[in-house]
């Protein structure tokens, strides 16, 4: 420690007390940066309550897909089951509760991804 002591002095001692004086100094000046331009497309210019009506419905359909896919539950374990599914007959009788499930999962992922793609052309 003592050396390490002995050699900040050493370095310290070499140093001038004082510089010389600074005349010629010129503070720097920074142009201040213009705030981003915002590109909107017409559509969000002129119709905000048709992209906010569809960002309402992008929304609810990402809460509901995500509540629908929490609630199914799969036949077979494992990661398997849930890629693949079950094999079923052409013959369809009446729907049961889980057929439903996922009829209505389908219909609500449909609405999603078409209002994510209509949303992605409106701009906002």
């Amino acid at each position: 420690m003592s050396l390490l002591l002995l050699a900040a002095n050493v370095v310290t001692s070499k140093l001038p007390a004082h510089g010389p004086p600074l005349t010629n100094v010129v503070p720097s000046v920074v142009a201040p940066t213009p705030p981003p331009v915002l590109v909107q497309t017409w559509v969000a210019q002129h119709l905000p309550w048709l992209t906010h009506g569809i960002a309402g419905i992008f929304m609810v359909a990402a809460v509901g897909l995500v509540f629908l896919l929490a609630i199914q539950t799969t036949k077979q374990e494992g990661l398997t089951g849930s890629i693949g599914g079950r094999v079923e007959s052409a013959y369809r009788g009446r729907l049961g509760a889980e057929e439903q499930l996922k009829r209505i999962t389908g219909a609500v992922a449909v609405v999603f991804v078409v209002s994510a793609f209509v949303l992605s052309l409106t701009g906002i």
